[in-house]
């Protein structure tokens, strides 16, 4: 007779190292030979020890659907904004999101460029027009409201990726504000829990009095769970039910249901986290500065390096040296773009980034 897989067998499998062969990839980080990966812009952290623990503890619930813990979640999310579930859509990560959005708002996008492309390959039938970044590398908002004329959809990352920086508050509400009332906006907040910048503010609260806006959260980032794939949107009831439409059912699993309600109770664990992002990334920071190199001012869990040179072959260089950075973003071929993982995974990056140059 098949055994069932309950908490305590599960434990066994995993004292008897039967998970290490299930998982060698998941659970041979650190083992000689294995790359360090800075190139998805994951929480090295991990998630909270209390999604963790709720995990585990839903192992004997999967062959239930996850419609109660989907409830659970979108209650939680909805508390947690001060708005009502029917202003809530959870989905299969933030990335779902953008894919719902560029399903139920089809013809003319607008985005900035260069930034998450998610939402371009969605909206492959319609007309995408990428406006660069300005000076500052924020969103050029001014060419983005011009662009916007007779489009569908205008999404804003912000913090922005691949870049970590910001666009400044004031400048992102007087868009809103002006954009017309037929055009819904997105705007992508991935990195939020990151951003201290006085200059920065997240827009979800105008999700009341703006029924063209959409804000997109994830807990893939500073919740540490980005292999679980589990984020939401937050919108005006006749929007929620625009993107719903599209959407297949129980669009997330039962585990990252219960984590992420969890990690939703956990403030602590969110604190440290961005405590040691900021703490390993001025140490980076400090490092290149010393060798000569500018990044971009970050207000994410990653930055961008300026190599003045073709990044390319740089990256294949770190790549000998163990360490995976993030790829070209053609309109940025002398900046590479880099996730801040651990202390120790980022002093070795260092020793790779130094080694490297020191040959040239």
């Amino acid at each position: 007779m098949q055994q069932q897989l309950s908490r305590r067998h599960f434990a066994t499998l995993v004292g008897a190292g039967a998970a290490v062969a299930a998982f060698p990839s998941v659970l041979a980080r650190g083992a000689p030979g294995t790359p360090i990966l800075l190139n998805s812009n994951e929480n090295p952290h991990g998630p909270s020890p209390i999604a963790m623990r709720a995990m585990r503890e839903s192992l004997d619930e999967v062959f239930r659907y996850p419609d109660d813990a989907e409830a659970e979640l979108a209650s939680a999310v909805a508390k947690l904004h001060g708005v009502t579930t029917g202003e809530v859509l959870l989905g299969n990560g933030s990335s779902d999101i953008l894919r719902l959005a560029a399903a139920a708002f089809p013809g003319k996008t607008v985005t900035a460029n260069p930034t998450f492309e998610a939402l371009w390959s969605h909206a492959k039938d319609s007309e995408i027009v990428k406006v660069p970044l300005d000076a500052s590398y924020a969103h050029d908002l001014g060419r983005m409201l011009e662009a916007a004329s007779g489009a569908s959809l205008v999404y804003i990352c912000n913090p922005n990726n691949p870049t970590a920086t910001i666009t400044p508050k004031e400048a992102v509400r007087s868009f809103l504000d002006a954009v017309p009332a037929s055009t819904t906006v997105l705007v992508d907040e991935a990195y939020f829990h990151y951003a201290q910048s006085p200059d920065y503010e997240t827009v979800a609260p105008l999700i009341a009095t703006k029924p063209n806006l959409i804000v997109a959260r994830t807990f893939s980032k500073i919740y540490a769970m980005a292999g679980l794939r589990c984020g939401y949107a937050l919108a005006q009831h006749a929007t929620i039910e625009k993107l719903a439409q599209q959407q297949a059912w129980n669009a997330i699993n039962i585990f990252a249901a219960v984590a992420a309600v969890a990690s939703l109770r956990d403030n602590a664990h969110v604190s440290v986290s961005r405590k040691r992002n900021q703490e390993t990334r001025a140490y980076v920071v400090g490092e290149l500065d010393r060798l000569g190199y500018r990044t971009l001012p970050s207000q994410a869990n990653f930055m961008m390096i300026d190599v003045r040179e073709d990044v390319r072959p740089l990256i294949a260089k770190f790549r000998e040296g163990g360490v995976r950075v993030g790829r070209l973003f053609p309109p940025m071929p002398q900046h590479m773009r880099v996730t801040i993982g651990t202390m120790d995974e980022m002093r070795r990056f260092v020793d790779v980034f130094r080694t490297i140059k020191a040959a040239r």
